[in-house]
């Protein structure tokens, strides 16, 4: 039996086989939509959550768990006298990590939290590289150094096709929106240590395969490219073009495609595409 357990949010993309492989827990957030509330990830389907958020007048409210729900999960998992690396989403679009880190120092168990500064198939590449260090027998010294290294090493950008939920979440104006809408502008960011930041603006998806793949070229020249991981809000077919067009200019082909689960697709609204990379 491993010693070390590996917790983690809903906010990443991973198939669910590989969870159950690894033995990876996860503790879900919850988002609240037109008055009802559904477990990210479990609850309601993407798909589903995509439609309702189209119709819905308010933006979707995303809730972390509970500081109670942590410690449970903690000392549950803590109780065989198990080591707990708990990995979350970054800090800087959510509470998760803080509440984490609360439940950690009431634990009876020995917890270490780790803010990942990404989300997303991002945040799993350093959950499943961590689970299977646990599952190998590592130490949570050996697997800290080698997440550090794999979040040094890992690049997230993100296209935003509408920018109505901006607007709704109150980070840009009716009318700058309303403006971009008008000249098809399509923000692309980065998330730079962990928090969104604009890098670049197109007016079509052609050009944002273009910048991605230009991009994805220049930041993996000379490495190995470890893991590829594509998540979008509904438009699976441009990511679908992205993989291809990747695999032409780097020969890797394991790259994983996933529907991004619905807290993600709050802040991103619909049609939002986010490319990520590992390489060494």
């Amino acid at each position: 039996m491993t010693n070390v357990k590996i917790v983690t949010d809903s906010t990443l993309d991973i198939d669910q086989s590989i969870i159950d492989e690894l033995d990876i827990k996860i503790v879900p957030l919850s988002i609240l939509i037109d008055g009802n509330s559904y477990i990210d990830r479990f609850g309601i389907k993407p798909d589903e959550f995509m439609g309702k958020m189209k119709t819905s007048k308010e933006l979707p409210k995303s809730s972390q768990p509970s500081v109670g729900t942590f410690v449970e999960t903690y000392n549950e998992l803590g109780k065989n006298g198990s080591k707990i690396l708990s990995i979350h989403m970054t800090g800087g679009m959510s509470g998760t990590v803080s509440s984490a880190e609360s439940a950690a120092q009431i634990s009876e168990a020995d917890v270490t939290v780790i803010d990942s500064r990404f989300i997303s198939f991002a945040l799993s590449f350093q959950v499943v590289e961590a689970a299977k260090m646990a599952k190998n027998g590592k130490s949570v010294e050996e697997i800290l150094d080698r997440i550090e290294s794999i979040r040094d090493n890992t690049d997230l950008y993100i296209m935003v096709d509408t920018l109505e939920n901006l607007v709704k979440g109150g980070r840009i104006g009716r009318g700058k929106a309303l403006l971009g809408s008008m000249l098809n502008i399509k923000p692309i960011a980065s998330l730079a240590d962990g928090v969104y930041t604009p890098v670049n603006k197109v007016r079509s998806h052609s050009q944002v395969i273009k910048f991605f793949t230009k991009q994805f070229k220049e930041d993996v020249a000379g490495k190995t490219v470890k893991s590829v991981g594509i998540a979008h809000a509904g438009c699976l077919k441009l990511a679908e073009t992205l993989k291809d067009s990747l695999k032409e200019v780097s020969g890797f082909e394991d790259t994983q495609i996933s529907f991004t689960t619905p807290v993600i697709s709050t802040h991103t609204g619909p049609g939002a595409l986010a490319l990520m990379y590992f390489a060494e």
